[in-house]
């Protein structure tokens, strides 16, 4: 089913915001399947050698699963202040910017949301790939998917945007979401190996801010209600989630896929359609 406000809103390519981290997950989450990215446990160091000169031995410690799940420990705010994605984007070099942020924890423990830590796994997968990240989305994902039109931002050093900055149709939106829902298969082609699906989208670890619930890989964890009082009964899905109210949510017990580009603060605009709408019709009510 497709439901359009504006009728052009289809074929224009739409800023999909923090969705980005989803799709560069995915990204990641294809060259590690390529053993062109090492394991996931390995230090960031090995590609950051700043780091190991640091004066605070516990970034060391930092692995790509942290940067993946939002566990770096670096002290970071996101939406304002000092060590925040804004003032990031002010400066004249990102990736040394979020290294050199100091940590308010220890890696691993605490997620704290932070699109410093996308940044980095931009770096890493171009350095890795010695590919720009577009151009290897463009290779293992966007063609295979028929993904032919979009826009990706790039930071002063030419390195894409990981965790916002990427344009992309409501339709290929929903495409992204297919290939999860199909534990990373297209057609013919095995994108993603299946177990490594399953690994990017399980919580990990519990979250608050901006969204309640649980984080994998950069996707978002949580559960809704289809029981009773006697038989609670939680249905898991997880989902790609933008600043502005976009959406990539996959459910698979009920094989559903939605995507939703609505922004939330322009006038008229539906607020938690998921909740609100595509969750009673999925249980009847």
């Amino acid at each position: 089913m497709e439901h359009y406000r504006e009728h052009e809103i289809a074929k224009e390519l739409g800023k999909i915001n923090s969705c980005t981290k989803s799709v560069l997950a995915a990204l990641v989450s294809i060259a590690i399947d390529k053993q062109i990215i090492p394991p996931p446990d390995t230090p960031i160091s090995l590609f950051f050698p700043l780091l190991k000169e640091d004066q605070d031995p516990r970034k060391r410690e930092i692995t790509i699963s942290h940067l993946l799940t939002m566990t770096a420990g670096f002290n970071w705010t996101e939406f304002g202040g000092q060590n925040s994605f804004p003032t990031m984007t002010r400066t004249a070099d990102w990736i040394k910017f979020v290294l050199a942020q100091p940590l308010s924890h220890m890696p691993g423990t605490v997620m704290n949301y932070n699109s410093g830590c996308s940044q980095l796994l931009s770096a890493i997968l171009r350095e890795c790939s010695g590919q720009d990240v577009a151009a290897f989305a463009e290779d293992q994902l966007f063609q295979p998917l028929g993904i032919e039109s979009y826009r990706w931002d790039s930071d002063p050093q030419g390195i894409h945007t990981g965790g916002f900055g990427l344009y992309m149709k409501p339709e290929d939106m929903l495409k992204f979401g297919l290939l999860y829902l199909q534990e990373g298969r297209w057609k013919d082609q095995q994108l993603i190996h299946s177990g490594t699906v399953q690994k990017s989208t399980r919580p990990y670890v519990a979250a608050t801010l901006p969204q309640k619930g649980f984080y994998g890989w950069h996707w978002w964890v949580s559960s809704f209600h289809a029981g009773t009082e006697q038989q609670p009964n939680e249905i898991p899905y997880y989902f790609a989630l933008g600043f502005m109210g976009q959406h990539i949510i996959v459910v698979p017990s009920y094989e559903l896929v939605a995507a939703i580009t609505a922004d939330k603060y322009k006038k008229g605009s539906p607020a938690n359609v998921f909740g609100r709408f595509i969750v009673p019709a999925l249980l009847g009510q």
